[in-house]
């Protein structure tokens, strides 16, 4: 079975995927990306969750599955039947990774929890992604979304005006785990770096690997900035090279620094500024035709992060009203200004920039129309992305799958009777 989409750099590792949504099968469209051939295992009757929630392009296609099963087969197999189990170790004795997306013991209550899979397959890497992770106080209980991001200190709430709780804003600084929502996508980066890893040491040594991770650990982990200094703020003993983000640090300088803001453009669009070291200052002043700011820059710093001079805001702001977003843009890259546009999301696809890297795809597919993706987020060998293969139908490669494996089509015809059978009782 050829990977039509992504990259080849894991191209014969064999990769299968039980999860119902986003944790284990963003963990798969990793794998997937990169060229490994990743299979769904699916319940017969309703599959992976993911396609009937969060809006439909057309019946059991939502965009969400569309993105992160992309490059994937999908088997619909009833692993609590002998028949649909005796398949599935059939499958796990070919297979590099297997990835458990479900909640945490459901797969051994299945009978295909790591113990299962390593009885058959020694060497399999068991990598299981789940909201709370699979082991702690919290580990069965069943997380949506945010609950993941709230764990770890993402979701400060108070009582608002009206009385009833709200999210509390503007409590961390230098970049808190509020900003850090992507929970699933987090958690797979952390599961697939580490069955990557896992890889590598079982090619010295021939040993498995059984892989925990929490999306709400992932979520604290790329939140290590805001984590870091929220906890040890009472041991800092110099705040002047901080970003302006906490309230007490507000107190002493309200405006923060004028080098590290968002202004407004000629055209109406907006920038973020950057120019905190002392050369790229003065570079920008050059720039401007203001060489009189350079002296703001205070002589005890060489980086300004939160210094407040009063009046500088807004001549900054005046300055970046003179030319439009383009202008900027075009002139600050020969000299390396740090600054940048501050795009609505709609705005983004025509970002020149973002044109070049290639990470937004759009294809149209038979029956579906045109599509935008989101690619893997690296350029590999200079290679664009090559055009994925669609997200399978809920069972479509079965037959394929399971022949390719040595089953015995006796065996598949009445697998797929028994499916049927399933999907309509009056059948």
């Amino acid at each position: 079975m050829s990977v039509r989409g992504g990259y080849r750099l894991l191209e014969g590792v064999k990769v299968l995927e039980c999860a119902l949504l986003l944790n284990g099968d963003t963990v798969g469209m990793f794998f997937a990306d990169l060229g490994a051939e990743v299979t769904k295992i699916e319940d017969p009757v309703r599959g992976d969750y993911i396609r009937d929630i969060l809006g439909q392009i057309k019946p059991r296609v939502s965009p969400a599955h569309l993105q992160v099963n992309k490059n994937k087969r999908s088997v619909a197999l009833d692993v609590r039947d002998p028949r649909g189990r005796a398949a599935f170790l059939e499958l796990v004795k070919q297979a590099d990774v297997f990835i458990d997306g479900m909640r945490a013991g459901a797969a051994d209550k299945m009978g295909i929890g790591y113990a299962a899979l390593k009885a058959v397959k020694t060497d399999i890497i068991y990598v299981q992604c789940t909201g709370y992770g699979a082991h702690g106080p919290y580990a069965n209980i069943p997380t949506h979304g945010y609950q993941m991001t709230a764990l770890p200190g993402g979701l400060p709430a108070r009582i608002g005006p009206d009385g009833r709780p709200q999210r509390a804003r503007g409590v961390q600084y230098m970049g808190g785990v509020e900003e850090s929502s992507a929970a699933s996508y987090l958690a797979a980066e952390a599961a697939t770096t580490a069955a990557l890893a896992a890889l590598v040491r079982r090619g010295r040594t021939g040993e498995g690997a059984y892989i925990d991770v929490g999306a709400s650990d992932a979520v604290l982990a790329a939140a290590w900035q805001g984590i870091v200094y929220t906890l040890n703020y009472d041991r800092i003993t110099e705040f002047k090279s901080l970003s302006r983000k906490q309230a007490s640090y507000e107190a002493k300088w309200p405006e923060g620094s004028a080098r590290y803001q968002l202004y407004e453009t000629k055209d109406g669009k907006f920038m973020l500024f950057g120019a905190v070291e002392r050369k790229f200052w003065e570079a920008f002043c050059t720039l401007a035709g203001r060489e009189d700011l350079a002296g703001t820059f205070s002589p005890d710093l060489h980086i300004d992060f939160g210094e407040s001079t009063p009046g500088l805001r807004d001549e900054v702001q005046a300055i970046f009203r003179t030319r439009t977003l383009d202008e900027w843009m075009a002139d600050a890259a020969p000299l390396g200004t740090p600054m940048g546009p501050a795009h609505a999301i709609e705005d983004v696809p025509s970002d020149p920039h973002i044109q070049a890297r290639g990470i937004l795809l759009e294809r149209e597919d038979a029956g579906i129309g045109p599509f935008t993706y989101v690619t893997f987020p690296a350029r590999i060998d200079g290679l664009d992305y090559a055009p994925p293969r669609i997200a399978p139908r809920h069972g479509s490669d079965t037959i394929e799958v399971l022949g390719n494996a040595g089953i015995e089509a006796a065996v598949i015809d009445d697998l797929l009777a028994s499916r049927i059978a399933k999907q309509d009782p009056g059948a």
